[in-house]
């Protein structure tokens, strides 16, 4: 089969078209004619040998895909044709993926594959931030740093859907904010403005109840100053590449907590919840609440450039590749 093979861990440039065996079906897998790939910040860092997790050269990256069953195993709700959307423990830039079930859905005829592709890893993971870490209750408001991203999108949406009152999104440049506000933020900020004070302004000076933030950084750090008391602010990621380090005495005297959202670690543990969170996400779809924007779609042999592009921030969403 085709596949985007990782070769050496330069970066994209280590990234080259070849021919690789296709996986064989094993035990609780399935295995997909993969359509398209989503392209995300744990496919950047495998590529320059920075994740946690380094299978051995050379490889195929890539862990989310959307496409059809091509074999499920025993037991299993899926059926051979069936049109789906995954996350998969690599191996997700070829022609053909291995996914295990529990992290493998069903997904509508009105979902296209240039979505479903970059759909789950984004949309579980503002799920599992903002529903069951951050308890978001109706009413509340939102801040959403990284607002015209995959994470970004995906979470003001979520917060839309589960009722969130205000959503403010942080975003850089006129067309990444225009990209937030179209996703449904009610106002997006420039992060080279004072949008601490902006955010104190837009709530009338009580401040956020949920902050997302797949950014860190100083973004983080100053997140602290504009929260009301009570309120969570969820450490998603560091895409700034800079761990911040946090004030205690600021969440002492606020009465306000951290909280860590890491989807691919909780899976370890929980198994159960991917597909509880599928089901809510497929009835916000059905109800028309999910509509992620279209993010880049790039051929599977133009992959490096699609890494390249997601580095130096030039897209928007989640760019996707299109495999068939």
């Amino acid at each position: 089969m085709r596949a985007l093979l990782l070769r050496e861990t330069t970066g994209p440039d280590g990234l080259r078209i070849g021919d690789q065996p296709e996986p064989l079906a094993s035990d609780g897998m399935v295995l997909i004619d993969v359509h398209t790939a989503g392209v995300g910040f744990v496919d950047l860092l495998v590529t320059r040998g920075e994740y946690q997790i380094a299978p051995p050269l050379p490889f195929v990256p890539g862990i989310e895909v959307a496409g059809t069953v091509r074999s499920a195993p025993a037991g299993s709700p899926l059926q051979e044709g069936d049109r789906v959307a995954a996350t998969t423990a690599f191996g997700g830039f070829a022609e053909v993926a291995a996914a295990p079930a529990f992290t493998t859905f069903a997904i509508p005829d009105s979902m296209p594959f240039d979505v479903a592709g970059g759909f789950v890893v984004n949309h579980q993971t503002a799920h599992l931030a903002l529903v069951r870490r951050g308890r978001i209750a109706a009413g509340e408001t939102v801040l959403v740093h990284g607002g015209a991203g995959g994470v970004g999108t995906a979470a003001i949406q979520l917060a839309k859907a589960a009722g969130a009152g205000l959503v403010i999104a942080v975003a850089s440049g006129d067309r990444k904010r225009d990209l937030a506000v179209a996703a449904g933020a009610d106002h997006a900020i420039d992060p080279s403005e004072d949008w601490v004070a902006r955010v104190r302004e837009l709530t009338n000076r009580r401040g956020i109840d949920l902050v997302v933030d797949p950014v860190g950084g100083e973004r983080l750090a100053q997140s602290v100053r504009c929260m009301a008391p009570e309120a969570r602010l969820l450490v998603i990621g560091f895409a700034s590449g800079t761990i911040p380090a946090i004030d205690a005495n600021r969440l002492l005297l606020r009465n306000v907590d951290v909280i860590g959202v890491n989807y691919g670690g909780f899976l370890l543990s929980n198994q159960a919840f991917p597909a509880q969170a599928h089901a809510d996400l497929m009835r916000w779809w059905d109800d028309g609440a999910l509509r992620p924007p279209a993010g880049e779609c790039f051929d599977l042999a133009d992959g490096a450039r699609a890494l390249e592009d997601f580095a130096a921030r030039r897209v928007t969403g989640k760019p996707v590749l299109r495999v068939r």
